[in-house]
């Protein structure tokens, strides 16, 4: 891999990972493009992520400073009883909690049999098509909030994500998606897709980190690494930035073509 294959990686992985278009599906279709042995990527595929999950604490600042205080208030026995935090960090941990049962059981099975050009192909298309029913799904609904989340969608929310360990499957998409299944508003959705990501991100990036050996590192090379960290923070910077903004205003319509149009030229070509 060379500094311009990592830096069009990084990018790719930065903008994929926030539009609900899949990103570990791009990775492994622009790996393919670039002739890269997308088997051998899986420490390159680490550190872009972990450079959109620093775009998240960017973006998200605000929200993440707000609960990193109400844990500190907590073990230092000042929790507020109307602390508006206190529930978002529930629901996150219980939506976490399908994610952490997939990544330590099914990880490597899901990788062995969907990370494939065909697979995620195929799954770009199913997804394109249940954004189409969650939209339509959506307007027949109560539009609640943030604040109208409760303990069985956050898990609805969190066994979505789970799904999305598949390549293709989007892993914002799958979260927002189902949170428009339970009437929850789009940006809204949005949010707290993005700080569920957070612990599902560090959580994944820390169990492959663990089980790489060294020379998977040695053969991507340390600036090709860096470069493609730096590319994937500052594209997912960008990208955040854009959805939250059109969310408040389009649906994921245009999502569900180009996923399915992608799909089935991809199909139809390889």
């Amino acid at each position: 891999m060379n500094l311009l294959d990592s830096f069009i990686l990084g990018g790719l992985q930065g903008i994929t990972e926030f539009l609900p278009i899949s990103s570990s599906g791009h990775l492994v279709l622009g790996e393919s493009l670039l002739g890269l042995r997308v088997e051998d990527l899986k420490s390159f595929d680490v550190v872009v992520h972990m450079g959109t999950l620093m775009a998240i604490f960017v973006y998200f600042w605000s929200d993440i400073k707000g609960m990193l205080l109400t844990v500190w208030h907590f073990f230092n026995g000042r929790m507020r009883s109307d602390d508006p935090y206190v529930n978002l960090i529930g629901y996150i941990l219980i939506g976490t909690i399908p994610a952490v049962f997939a990544g330590l059981f099914l990880e490597e099975w899901i990788d062995a049999r969907f990370r494939n050009v065909e697979s995620v192909a195929l799954s770009m298309m199913v997804v394109g098509l249940i954004f189409i029913l969650g939209e339509f799904a959506f307007k027949y609904l109560h539009k609640a909030g943030i604040k109208g989340m409760s303990w069985h969608k956050a898990i609805f929310i969190g066994m979505a994500q789970a799904v999305a360990l598949i390549p293709g499957v989007s892993r914002s998409g799958s979260t927002i998606v189902a949170g428009l299944f339970q009437g929850i508003e789009r940006s809204q959705a949005a949010r707290f897709s993005f700080l569920l990501a957070i612990p599902a991100i560090s959580g994944a990036g820390l169990l492959t980190a663990a089980k790489m050996s060294g020379t998977a590192v040695l053969e991507v090379g340390g600036l090709a690494l860096v470069v493609g960290f730096v590319s994937a923070f500052v594209f997912g910077l960008l990208s955040v930035s854009f959805l939250m903004k059109f969310l408040k205003r389009f649906s994921l319509g245009v999502f569900a073509g180009y996923l399915i149009l992608i799909g089935a030229l991809v199909l139809l070509y390889n």
